[in-house]
């Protein structure tokens, strides 16, 4: 059986913000815009329902002008502490962003876990690099 660990990028990250700060750039969809997505991409939103069962619909624009349709499902929000998305279209995975008090900040501890082995494995090395840039872009967010 394939342990969630095997079809996971797992990383953590630390910012210093408290978790409430992190979660309030995690919330506003003007602020989701500016940190989502590898570096050089851009985002426009169309949906952002942020409630368990809302809707995100956006479209990820790459520096080489390629548009990504994206639409996910939020399952699970916790203020202040979890954010959880199903990703319905194209790769299907789901998303889970963890705050933990630590210290003088908040360690975010990313989760994204695909439905197969074999399919996080043929996109491990592009989603590990994607996912740090995303929690880069977030800190320089928060502490803008």
């Amino acid at each position: 059986m394939e342990t969630i660990e095997q079809r996971s990028d797992i990383r953590s990250f630390f910012i210093a913000a408290t978790p409430a700060q992190v979660f309030a750039a995690m919330s506003d969809p003007d602020r989701v815009a500016r940190w989502w997505g590898p570096d050089g991409f851009s985002s426009t939103m169309y949906t952002f329902d942020f409630q368990s069962g809302g809707s995100w619909v956006l479209t990820m624009h790459a520096p080489d002008g390629t548009d990504y349709p994206n639409e996910s499902r939020f399952t699970r929000i916790v203020p202040d502490a979890l954010w959880e998305i199903e990703h319905l279209n194209g790769h299907h995975f789901t998303l889970t962003l963890e705050l933990n008090p630590s210290g003088v900040g908040t360690e975010v501890c990313w989760r994204q876990t695909f439905d197969t082995v074999e399919h996080y494995q043929a996109l491990a090395t592009f989603v590990a690099a994607a996912n740090q840039q995303n929690l880069e872009r977030l800190a320089a967010e928060v502490l803008r």
